[in-house]
């Protein structure tokens, strides 16, 4: 993968966050504690992005540090669906105005970049649906204003670890909600 990019200098913030990036892993069980502490070597000996971006190609839902998020995403949707799903590079700001529509984040497989997101909502008639695996998010609702709305959250608190993302709720729902849940199981495998 180093050879797909530019050799850009890393940084020790890079370094950083690829170290709290294999810890998690090794956490969750992702990684052996041989592989931890060789893969950690290589991250504080690293000199490049590429280099630090081969430590956790392997890994998933977890960033590469020369993941560029988009500063904003809006989502200005009328009637029907809107899904985000798979391999995504997570903003640090959406800006959410649908009316009669269905918008579905869903943060399994998503490329986290920053440690909150900030989510600007004007939803009528609709329902915003926040996917996401045990631990690995925290909803702030305190800024939502509800009129005729709810919100559901069904999150597990995934033990004693640090959330990796915050979402930040803002805004007003009018006839609409929002419901925070963890990934379905599958009850078949293919």
């Amino acid at each position: 993968m180093s050879s797909d990019l530019p050799a850009l200098r890393a940084s020790h913030q890079d370094r950083d966050r690829i170290v709290e990036t294999l810890q998690v892993a090794a956490a969750d069980g992702r990684l052996t504690p041989d592989e931890l502490e060789t893969r950690l070597e290589a991250a504080l000996s690293a000199r490049t992005l590429g280099e630090l971006a081969e430590l956790t190609t392997d890994l998933p839902g977890f960033a590469s540090p020369v993941a560029v998020p988009k500063d904003v995403l809006v989502i200005d949707q009328r009637g029907g669906k809107y899904t985000r799903a798979g391999r995504w590079v997570v903003p640090r700001h959406i800006e959410l105005r649908p009316k009669h529509c269905t918008v579905v984040l869903d943060f399994t497989e998503a490329v986290i970049t920053a440690d909150t997101l900030q989510i600007d909502v004007s939803l009528r008639h609709g329902k915003l649906l926040i996917i996401s695996p045990p631990g690995l998010v925290t909803l702030d609702t305190d800024g939502l204003t509800l009129v005729f709305s709810k919100v559901k959250q069904r999150f597990d608190s995934g033990g004693d670890a640090r959330p990796r993302l915050r979402i930040e709720l803002v805004g007003t729902l009018k006839h609409a909600s929002v419901v925070a849940r963890p990934p379905r199981r599958r009850l078949f495998s293919a």
